[in-house]
């Protein structure tokens, strides 16, 4: 059985991967932007990594202290998506049955939310205050919750891609990331390529929640268009470092119109998370 350390370790391992991968838009070792650096990450998964991972806590309790550790330690919005995500991870690895994979016992996770783990996952929001938040005529978190968590991530499922990954049991990540991840992992011999290589893939399929959040669907065809051609690059070689100059430059045309596909980021995280979960599960 994966214990606590093993699980603070991978969590932490694929918020590293993170920013040492170079996508295009987000903070990372090769560029900072949004106001963030690399240390805010790094400083975010180290004090956001006991909570999420705590056993004795609740699904919405998980996410909430998780956040507040975050906000304390640097005061702006790192990872609530990172958080919303892997927290139904660990939450699954803990309640796992003998002989039951990781997806079915998570998919029984997220059929089980209750209405208390939707109250803390709405001060979480709120608390976290992301980029881009209104309100909303259903379930605002600037309210009560008079739903279960997976109810209030049906409504808004259809405007965040987060949210549609507790409705769809994570179909993004497991039926197409992971496997992403593994193709870019056997090609280049390399987790961070991989991890690359799943965010270019994301994001050359699906619009980014945060920057529609933010612009409506100003940017979508763009940052499609950017993304396919990157993608189809990375695709077609055996050298990824040879990229370096075009992910510079889309980096640099990303950031000057403040676009930060952050939702796409989050999504490689934990991909990358479940990844190394599972692959502890069969050692």
């Amino acid at each position: 059985m994966i214990d606590q350390k093993q699980l603070i370790e991978a969590y932490k391992r694929a918020c590293a991967i993170d920013v040492e991968a170079f996508k295009p838009g987000n903070v990372s070792v090769y560029n900072a932007g949004h106001d963030m650096t690399v240390d805010d990450f790094i400083l975010s998964s180290d004090v956001s990594s006991h909570p999420i991972t705590n056993p004795d806590l609740s699904l919405g309790q998980k996410i909430y202290y998780a956040v507040k550790a975050t906000r304390a330690a640097v005061a702006c919005n790192t990872n609530l998506g990172i958080l919303l995500l892997c927290a139904p991870v660990c939450q699954a690895i803990y309640q796992q049955k003998p002989g039951q994979d990781l997806r079915t016992a998570l998919a029984e996770v997220l059929s089980t939310t209750t209405q208390d783990d939707a109250e803390w996952v709405f001060k979480a929001i709120a608390l976290a205050a992301p980029g881009g938040l209104g309100k909303s005529k259903q379930q605002d978190v600037n309210e009560a919750a008079t739903v279960t968590l997976s109810e209030a991530m049906m409504m808004a499922s259809e405007k965040d891609r987060i949210a549609l990954q507790y409705v769809t049991n994570y179909k993004d990540i497991f039926d197409f990331s992971i496997l992403r991840y593994n193709g870019g992992y056997v090609k280049y011999d390399d987790s961070i390529w991989a991890a690359v290589s799943v965010f270019t893939g994301l994001l050359s399929k699906f619009p980014d929640s945060h920057i529609e959040r933010k612009y409506g669907d100003k940017h979508s065809q763009w940052v499609l268009e950017k993304m396919i051609t990157v993608d189809n690059a990375l695709l077609n070689t055996n050298s990824p470092e040879q990229l370096i100059p075009m992910l510079h430059e889309v980096d640099r045309k990303f950031k000057a119109k403040s676009i930060n596909p952050g939702t796409t980021a989050d999504l490689t995280v934990a991909t990358v998370f479940i990844v190394l979960v599972e692959a502890l599960s069969v050692r």
